[in-house]
């Protein structure tokens, strides 16, 4: 694994190169330009917003600045994740000349697909801080958490995108799988509520890596507070053994990647 990574990094020049062409290309020719990057987190924050309020009135408890800030914090990241993971499964065979004739590490692919996507969501983090500034969520020394939630993150969605980028080769129905879970992992991610609104049950939702790192950031951008230890742990731990474990099944099968594609 030494030797891969050192490999890697000796091609670190190419997939600069390629992350660079993903966001050129996707920005290429397009009307909306940027806000083509916030126009999902914005769906999602609506749509949270929308769920926040029916549960207002079923509660009788008044939605407030602090529950739409709250939202819109967690469907920043949440965004980041599901379109990292998306276009990480179809990395590979949308580069299918290059995958069958040049040699170079493949796993640049779904690297450069999660790193596109990371400019998608710094471009959102912007509107992201002018809303929390209209809402005068303020700031605190909490804010220092943000920057290892959000490696975390990023760990998360590289292994998992290597993951289903090399799987999707193998057994096509990867990429439909992935599409359900992605559609409906909302639900099971606390992004339209908190994990405390559903009790002792909401504690297993605990068990999914991105619930503890998404309660975590509302936790020190608009509550103020410090994430849990036992949840950032946890994440940091399951992100982790997933970039390792998706590293080495996507080296594991590269070899006949060509014959496969």
């Amino acid at each position: 694994m030494k030797n891969e990574l050192k490999q890697l990094y000796r091609y670190r020049e190419l997939l600069y190169a390629i992350t660079y062409r993903d966001i050129k290309v996707r920005y290429k020719q397009s009307v909306m330009g940027f806000l083509w990057a916030v126009l999902m987190p914005i769906m999602i924050v609506l749509s949270g917003v929308v769920v926040r309020y029916g549960y207002a009135l079923v509660s009788g408890k008044p939605l407030n600045s602090q529950d739409i800030a709250s939202v819109a914090v967690k469907s920043i990241p949440w965004a980041f994740l599901v379109s990292s993971i998306r276009f990480a499964c179809s990395s590979l065979t949308s580069n299918y000349s290059l995958v069958t004739k040049i040699y170079f590490p493949k796993e640049v692919f779904p690297i450069a697909a999660v790193l596109a996507c990371l400019f998608d969501f710094l471009v959102a983090s912007v509107a992201l801080v002018f809303l929390l500034l209209v809402m005068r969520i303020g700031w605190s020394i909490y804010l220092v958490w943000i920057p290892v939630l959000l490696l975390i993150m990023v760990l998360l969605a590289t292994g998992i995108g290597m993951f289903v980028s090399a799987a999707s080769l193998f057994f096509r129905d990867v990429r439909y799988i992935v599409e359900v879970l992605l559609t409906f992992g909302i639900f099971f991610t606390p992004v339209f509520y908190e994990i405390r609104m559903l009790g002792n049950r909401g504690k297993w939702l605990l068990l999914n890596p991105m619930a503890p790192i998404l309660d975590g950031l509302s936790a020190s951008i608009v509550r103020h507070q410090s994430p849990a230890l036992y949840g950032f742990v946890y994440s940091l731990a399951f992100s982790l053994v997933a970039l390792v474990a998706g590293f080495v099944f996507f080296k594991h099968l590269e070899p006949s990647f060509a014959e496969n594609i």
